[in-house]
């Protein structure tokens, strides 16, 4: 059976999920009786929650005798590196690109994988039905961007379909009036323009790991394409690792893919995409081969960190009331056990502590796995993200970021103020129908805190997309700190209206009536730039008189509701955010009002002191 390896990339939300979802429907592997939920692709639960394809999966099926496996890539930057791994996987790449949108920052990143790897793609204008869509105006983006990349001549003529994976129709004209039910234009053109798998089926065994998962019995298990010959289980092969040292190990387990499914198989063909076990020390890029055919494959680039942060225990007073996971023992288990599939993330234990430092490629990246442990039962407190700083020829550098902003013209003023206080630059602005698209590279540090206060300075109308770009020497500039102060109970027990009442006059509240509260929780953000203690658990004083207004009730405002990235945006250096299995709370690091007192006024006095000196 001939073989077709190929990957789908995208934008986040230009709808590869539904379009593997209706690809496989329309290829038959479904069986008629089959109960198939919508973005089947999606089987996390903050996958579907989020709309966001998460972790790389691997699926085929087949179509007139050939297997066809195609991974699904995530489209968010902070996952990136992933789908430059998953390029050394495939032959070929459906290139999709929302119809109505057309190209946007992450198209450009992923096509850059792709080029650079020499994946012949195939563009897939997808959502042609949608109001306003021009399919047409997408092509000559995609175009524009092939030739930007500097493509080279033979893949400017790339071929194109058009779709609705929605309604599972398909066509090669851009009209819309053309759809027609199933994807035999995309089966078709994949058969056409997708090379055969580059492999020696006569050579000794070769394969290279592109991706890991993890299994609890049989440890780490790495997924890639045989490359060369041909693998069983039981046999045994040698690792060759990143420093040319060798270990040899025997293959316990063999998957393949087949719809949904890993299958176990005894053997796997050369070309064909499969997942081994057997070494539970395997590292992503290495090579196995037949002992004795020491002949490594080129190595693969794994994304380094960009971003770090602190996990550690519980410390506040409600510790151990609600998680089932507390202790540092079983955090740093959890940790290590991430580490073994996630490649990209890094933790290393701060001496003497019960505290961590965690690296990522961005806040969702860390804050995804803030929210799994979360909903696992793990209680701890996480820092503010800061950005991890390189030194590059002697000179100290920070990460750096393409971000495109599409608001209404009327927000521009205020966006292009925010951005340039936080020391990014302007690169384009094109206005089209009252639409405003903003180009800026800014250093990542400026964008730590801005996502929800964009909600805020475009009242939820902006879109707002960002990719790393590169390090360069660092911004001097005080950025991502809060301008405003916030307000932090002296008090441990439930708020009341009564206190609330008269505290929200001070500023936003954070909490409502009942919510348990301890000294150094933070409950609202005070509207100048200092901090304010303050006591929500009071009781309206009892007397005997009666009053007149004695049964009118308290109306409060509305809280102002923070979800967990809303929390990791908001809090400064010197605050924690508590997580526990059903709330997220935000603190002071120093939990008593009195010493958190001295030690404002004594790092005031220091920082007055830096001054005069650099003065």
């Amino acid at each position: 059976m001939e073989i077709r390896n190929i990957a789908i990339i995208a934008h986040v939300d230009h709808g590869k999920t539904t379009l593997v979802n209706s690809l496989l429907s329309s290829s038959g592997t479904f069986r008629d009786n089959e109960a198939v939920i919508d973005r089947v692709m999606d089987s996390n639960p903050q996958e579907r929650e989020r709309g966001i394809t998460i972790l790389a999966k691997t699926t085929s099926f087949v179509y007139k005798d050939t297997k066809i496996n195609i991974v699904d890539t995530p489209g968010h930057a902070d996952f990136g590196g992933e789908v430059e791994r998953i390029m050394h996987m495939v032959d070929g790449c459906l290139l999709l690109v929302d119809a109505f949108e057309g190209t946007m920052p992450q198209t450009r990143f992923v096509l850059k994988n792709a080029l650079e790897n020499h994946i012949k793609p195939i563009v897939v204008i997808n959502k042609v039905d949608r109001p306003n869509a021009d399919p047409l105006k997408a092509v000559d983006e995609v175009l524009d961007l092939f030739i930007q990349l500097g493509a080279p001549d033979d893949m400017l003529e790339f071929p194109v379909v058009y779709t609705s994976a929605l309604n599972g129709t398909s066509s090669y004209d851009p009209e819309p009036e053309s759809q027609k039910k199933g994807m035999d234009p995309v089966f078709e053109t994949i058969l056409r323009e997708i090379p055969k798998p580059i492999a020696d089926k006569e050579g000794p065994f070769r394969f290279q790991p592109a991706l890991l998962d993890y299994n609890e019995f049989v440890g780490r298990i790495g997924i890639g394409t045989v490359r060369g010959g041909k693998v069983k289980v039981g046999d045994i092969i040698t690792d060759i690792h990143h420093d040319g040292s060798t270990k040899d190990f025997k293959v316990m387990k063999l998957y393949t893919f087949h719809g949904l499914r890993r299958v176990e198989a005894n053997e796997v063909e050369s070309g064909d995409i499969c997942a081994i076990a057997g070494n539970p020390e395997m590292n992503v890029g290495e090579t196995f081969v037949t002992p004795g055919a020491i002949n490594p494959l080129p190595l693969l680039r794994i994304d380094e960190p960009t971003l770090q942060m602190e996990f550690g225990t519980n410390s506040s007073p409600l510790r151990g009331q609600d998680g089932k996971f507390v202790t540092a023992r079983v955090i740093e288990d959890r940790l290590y056990q991430e580490v073994q599939r996630d490649v990209s993330l890094r933790f290393k234990r701060i001496p003497n502590t019960e505290t961590w430092s965690v690296a990522g490629r961005g806040e969702l990246h860390l804050s995804v796995l803030i929210e799994t442990m979360r909903r696992e039962g793990y209680e701890l407190e996480v820092s503010k993200p800061h950005v991890i700083i390189k030194e590059i020829d002697g000179e100290k550098c920070e990460p750096y970021e393409d971000v495109q902003i599409d608001v209404p013209s009327e927000f521009v003023g205020d966006i292009m103020e925010t951005l340039g206080n936080r020391g990014g630059q302007m690169t384009d602005m094109v206005e089209n129908n009252d639409q405003t698209r903003l180009q800026y590279i800014i250093p990542s540090r400026g964008l730590l805190g801005f996502v929800s206060n964009f909600l805020t300075l475009t009242k939820g109308y902006g879109i707002i997309n960002h990719t790393f770009r590169e390090y360069r020497p660092m911004y001097n500039h005080n950025v991502g700190e809060r301008n405003l102060g916030v307000l932090v109970s002296v008090d441990k027990g439930p708020a009341t209206p009564y206190s609330i009442e008269k505290v929200e006059e001070h500023g936003t509240m954070f909490i409502t009536p009942g919510t348990i509260t301890y000294e150094g929780m933070i409950v609202g953000e005070h509207r100048y730039p200092v901090d304010l203690a303050v006591n929500v658990t009071a009781q309206k004083p009892q007397t005997n008189v009666r009053s007149s207004n004695k049964d009118q009730t308290v109306v409060l405002k509305s809280p102002r509701k923070m979800t967990l990235e809303a929390c990791l945006d908001y809090i400064n250096s010197d605050e924690l955010v508590e997580i526990t299995p059903s709330a997220f709370r935000m603190r002071k690091r120093i939990l008593s009002t009195p010493e958190r007192k001295k030690f404002d006024a004594k790092k005031k006095a220091e920082d007055e002191a830096l001054r005069e000196g650099n003065n």
